[in-house]
């Protein structure tokens, strides 16, 4: 048997083939309309699937659970402040600019050593490895007997750093004149100054902070909370946030459960039976929350948050020897140009005009300032926030 008629014998059936070949049957085959038709329609499906896939982890970055939307426990924080001192600092403790010792912290350290029946007088006491600080500190109404805290200290006095210093034991109160609630100490907790590139810059390190630093004594006054209804308080009143939240309890767990209130609550109406098993389920609901415009810029650390679909519009503006232009720009340039002035381009994200502050080693203080004078030209639609 020859090539050609080898290639052929599987189309030659039984009855047609002459006396002495071998006939193999054809094999099936799918009508041409079914073939031709399978391939677009998987194509078709693979490409809805993966538009429903990328749209759902779209969704999914952008949603957060309603607990971290709300203020904790429904209820509001118990402020708690005290007096205390830090000791153990390396001479940079309190110190009244004309060289005498400072009277308030004194004070203090011959009222602390009299509690261990040490008697010092007052003018044989150094103060240059102690300071007298406020303590400050939010707990939250439901922590019980025992629970701890994180607290603020702040110097009251002329001491230059508080770094590597020892908090004594404070007790803490909530109102002047009553009782104390809870006491902290411990060792304090500075963030590193930020780099100015000056070899002798002088940093004031006058606050820091002690994490679990607080130990609460005996249970708060706690608020009062309603049965068959509760409420959403929102930690950033937002009339539409508020909407979205009752939108999706009201598709989870019934028609009706949620009511804005107005743009900081929310009314859920749950039954006495499982008000707590419901309340726990809403918490764990996931919503898409409008997100403020907003620029926040910490002039201390030299740090500057922004969304990150924020951009700027055009503009001209000059801040302390500084000029930013915003306008027609090349499609790739945000730089300086050769009259001075930084040449962003109109349409930029926040993050663009940042770095080419940043670039020419602008102070964070005088960027808070170039940021409020283009929200106050229109060319930025953001809220400016400086601290």
């Amino acid at each position: 048997m020859n090539a050609a008629a080898f290639r052929t014998h599987r189309r030659i059936s039984a009855a047609d083939a002459p006396r002495g070949w071998l006939a193999i049957p054809a094999e099936p085959r799918p009508p041409q309309s079914l073939t031709t038709g399978i391939r677009p329609v998987r194509t078709v499906l693979l490409a809805m699937l993966a538009l429903v896939m990328a749209v759902y982890a779209a969704e999914a970055q952008g949603t957060v659970a309603i607990r971290d939307l709300l203020i904790e426990n429904q209820a509001v924080p118990v402020r708690l402040v005290g007096y205390g001192i830090v000791t153990g600092l390396s001479g940079t403790g309190d110190l009244t600019t004309s060289g005498r010792r400072s009277a308030h912290t004194v004070q203090s350290v011959a009222s602390l050593l009299r509690r261990f029946d040490i008697n010092v007088p007052p003018q044989l006491l150094g103060t240059r490895n102690v300071a007298a600080v406020l303590v400050t500190a939010e707990v939250s109404p439901w922590l019980r007997g025992g629970g701890r805290f994180d607290v603020q200290v702040s110097s009251v006095g002329d001491a230059r750093s508080l770094r590597g210093g020892v908090l004594w034991m404070t007790p803490l109160i909530a109102e002047v004149g009553g009782e104390a609630f809870a006491t902290a100490q411990g060792a304090m907790i500075l963030d590193d100054p930020p780099q100015s590139g000056r070899r002798r810059s002088v940093t004031i390190e006058g606050s820091g902070r002690i994490p679990s630093g607080g130990v609460l004594e005996g249970d708060l006054p706690r608020p009062r909370t309603g049965s068959a209804s509760s409420r959403l308080m929102l930690r950033q009143p937002d009339i539409g946030t508020a909407t979205r939240i009752a939108a999706v309890i009201d598709s989870v767990i019934g028609a009706g459960t949620a009511k804005v209130e107005d743009p900081g609550a929310v009314a859920i109406a749950l039954a006495d039976s499982t008000a707590a098993q419901t309340l726990a389920r809403i918490n764990e609901l996931r919503v898409v929350p409008i997100r403020p415009a907003r620029i926040v810029i910490d002039s201390r650390q030299g740090t500057v948050v922004a969304g990150g679909d924020l951009t700027v519009g055009p503009g001209v503006v000059s801040v302390g020897g500084v000029t930013v232009s915003i306008g027609d720009a090349p499609a790739d340039t945000n730089q300086q140009s050769p009259s001075g002035a930084l040449a962003i381009r109109a349409g930029s994200k926040v993050q663009d005009l940042v770095a080419v502050l940043q670039s020419v080693q602008t102070p964070a203080l005088m960027i808070a300032q170039i940021f409020e004078a283009l929200r106050q030209a229109g060319a930025i639609s953001a809220e400016v926030i400086a601290r």
